[in-house]
């Protein structure tokens, strides 16, 4: 059995010391930050907008609601929900990496989203907000960097208000075989060879797509939120199961 001091825990398929792995994400995304959003367009083909759309259908928010959008980063989920909840809601746009944060701040600023947001620099595995304050959470693309995915979901599961609902959009197993191939031909030869030409950073990219292989597949995530409290778990694949979408309920 590991002490703290030599406990471990994966960087993409790398194993390093678990007290490590924040820092050595957060690089990852300084580097990445500026082109963030170009990327996600161009590694997707624009499909990462159908995807978060539909997490937006199925959040059921309202007017006048309030809203915490974890590894919000540029802020996609953030700009829609602070239109649906209007002058008397409130969006949390909450990332641990400063850099992002900025860049989602800067284009929320843009869009002339400032009134009903507000940007938190924050970790996932210990959100500084009350018991209780949310009416939805939403985790896009960004639960499979979190160290400790349990204790993230647990303090998800703690600052949700009874009633209130949580959507993790992630990166999960694709359903067939062929897809799986093909997929991991895009994504550790092709994505590597993107990342350097349109943000001169390869290594980065490699290691978004180790992470991604490295994140617990649909049903284990499901199992992973009911083990913290969730209940009415389930989730639905998309594009063949390269994403899924986990959604839980606080009774």
């Amino acid at each position: 059995m590991q002490d703290d001091q030599n406990k471990t825990t994966h960087f993409g398929f790398q194993e390093i010391p678990t007290d490590k792995k924040v820092d050595a994400v957060a690089q990852v995304f300084h580097s990445v930050a500026a082109k963030y959003d170009i990327m996600n367009d161009l590694m997707s083909g624009g499909i990462h907008r159908l995807w978060k759309r539909h997490t937006i259908s199925q959040s059921g928010v309202r007017a006048g609601q309030t809203v915490l959008d974890i590894a919000g980063g540029t802020g996609d989920l953030t700009l829609k929900f602070a239109r649906l909840v209007g002058n008397e809601g409130q969006v949390i746009l909450a990332d641990i990496n400063d850099s992002m944060l900025k860049v989602g701040r800067d284009k929320l600023a843009n869009q002339g989203v400032v009134g009903n947001v507000k940007c938190v620099q924050a970790n996932a595995e210990e959100l500084p907000f009350p018991d209780n304050t949310f009416d939805c959470i939403t985790i896009a693309f960004g639960l499979r960097n979190v160290t400790d995915k349990s204790k993230a979901l647990a303090s998800m599961h703690r600052v949700l208000k009874p009633g209130g609902r949580l959507l993790v959009l992630e990166f999960s197993k694709p359903e067939s075989e062929h897809l799986s191939k093909l997929y991991d031909h895009y994504s550790f030869r092709l994505l590597p060879a993107m990342g350097k030409l349109i943000a001169n950073d390869s290594e980065s990219y490699r290691y978004l797509a180790e992470s991604i292989r490295m994140h617990p597949d649909q049903d284990t995530l499901k199992d992973m939120m009911d083990e913290v409290g969730f209940e009415r778990t389930s989730y639905q694949n998309m594009t063949g199961g390269i994403v899924a979408l986990h959604k839980g309920f606080k009774f």
